[in-house]
């Protein structure tokens, strides 16, 4: 009798101390970097438009002048106008806005 009680007790313990039911891993999405519209300006745009947005070389017109509201910036930078090349094909949407964002900064 003391044989089968220490078995029970030692399938007990083994069940117990089993896996049990998985749980599934959570899914946590990658936290979404901000995109440093200023930066991207100074990449693709301060050539012509300078660091400072008052450059104006190749016809660029002075962004501290501008009064485009940010939608129409993004339009703007976009589809691009006359020499300036559009950006839709480079840059991401998102980039895009923190561009027309930053310019808006510009004054």
């Amino acid at each position: 009798m003391r044989q089968l009680f220490l078995i029970c007790c030692v399938v007990v313990g083994i069940v117990s101390c089993g896996e049990g039911e998985k749980k599934k891993p959570v899914f946590t999405p990658p936290a979404v970097a901000s995109v440093d519209g200023s930066k991207i300006f100074k990449i693709s745009c301060a050539v012509c438009h300078g660091d400072d947005g008052k450059l104006g070389a190749n016809g660029s017109k002075d962004i501290t002048k501008s009064v485009l509201t940010v939608d129409e910036r993004v339009a703007l930078v976009s589809k691009g106008k006359g020499l300036m090349p559009a950006q839709e094909a480079i840059l991401s949407a998102a980039e895009i806005k923190a561009v027309a964002e930053y310019t808006m900064t510009l004054k």
